[in-house]
């Protein structure tokens, strides 16, 4: 378990981490959130013993990372890419890290299975590709076996087979009931992969919730296409449901299900010629909450507030 509390971070007049409390529980995958600049580099690297936070404090399993005195069997991470020496080959770069924590030999090659680097195992990693360096980067946070498990942009450089091999194993790593923490900025993958999320704008907490809590309810509604939508617009006005009728015909009802829908027109022989639910994407909830916590905008995208308030 990862837990944060009142973690704060200043560089100079900067407050990148603001009063941030959250905690990651074992068994699932967090998705941690956020636009550009919000804090999340900053907060990983201050969960990692890498920065020192101005205020607060952040502790794995009940320890600050720094007290561990074999790290890599208590957390495994990966934050940049590409973070082997490029004159070493993969499987040196991984025999020099499982030396300095302790670590046998054989779990050197079975993570070299893992992440199906066995083939070019005794190639210098200056040559791999962005995927390969990634699946590295994964090697080695495994290789301690730990409990915990952090990544941040995981999938950068991998093709669609690679994208799915990560997704299932950081689903059968939460699985196993280990604490996997996960930054990216794919919200597809991240709606595929996460169980919780932890979103933050401007260092500061925005949401920690489940995410079936997330989408649920919030953007949701019925859409409804009929011959006879005046019709039917009135009879669910006179329900006092939200609905709005669209340009090419449609009605959108809110706060309502299709069933209910579908009963309202057969009791009022109302003809239906389409009947669907629409969900909010995470994308679309991850939009609507962060708008304000954008600090770096297009000019295009800084005068849709000037036009929409007149």
């Amino acid at each position: 378990m990862i837990e944060a509390h009142g973690l704060t971070k200043r560089y100079g007049a900067t407050l990148a981490v603001n009063d941030l409390s959250f905690t990651v529980p074992p068994g699932q995958v967090t998705g941690f959130l956020g636009p550009n600049g919000s804090g999340k580099s900053t907060t990983m690297r201050m969960i990692m013993g890498l920065d020192a936070p101005s205020a607060g404090s952040v502790t794995i399993n009940g320890r600050p990372y720094a007290t561990y005195h074999r790290p890599l069997f208590q957390v495994g991470a990966l934050l940049e890419a590409r973070s082997a020496h490029g004159g070493r080959s993969a499987y040196n770069h991984l025999r020099c890290l499982a030396l300095s924590n302790g670590i046998p030999r054989s779990r050197v090659d079975k993570v070299l299975d893992m992440v199906g680097l066995r083939s070019v195992a005794r190639k210098r990693s200056g040559g791999f590709s962005l995927g390969m360096g990634q699946r590295l980067g994964i090697a080695a946070a495994l290789l301690g076996d730990p409990p915990v498990l952090m990544f941040d942009e995981p999938v950068n450089g991998l093709d669609p087979e690679g994208v799915l091999w990560i997704r299932n194993l950081l689903k059968s790593l939460a699985a196993e009931g280990r604490t996997v923490f996960l930054s990216s900025h794919l919200m597809s993958e991240m709606a595929l992969t996460a169980d919780r999320l932890v979103i933050i704008g401007r260092g500061r907490l925005i949401a920690e919730t489940p995410i079936a809590d997330f989408l649920d309810g919030s953007g949701s509604y019925v859409r409804v296409r009929s011959p006879e939508s005046d019709r039917l617009l009135g009879l669910v006005r006179d329900r006092g449901l939200t609905v709005d009728a669209q340009t090419d015909g449609t009605l959108r009802i809110a706060d309502v299900t299709s069933d209910e829908v579908g009963t309202l027109a057969r009791e009022n022989g109302i003809t239906l010629l389409e009947l669907s639910v629409h969900q909010a994407t995470l994308e679309e909830r991850y939009m609507e909450l962060t708008s304000d916590a954008v600090d770096y905008r297009s000019a295009e995208d800084e005068l849709v507030p000037a036009e929409n308030s007149n």
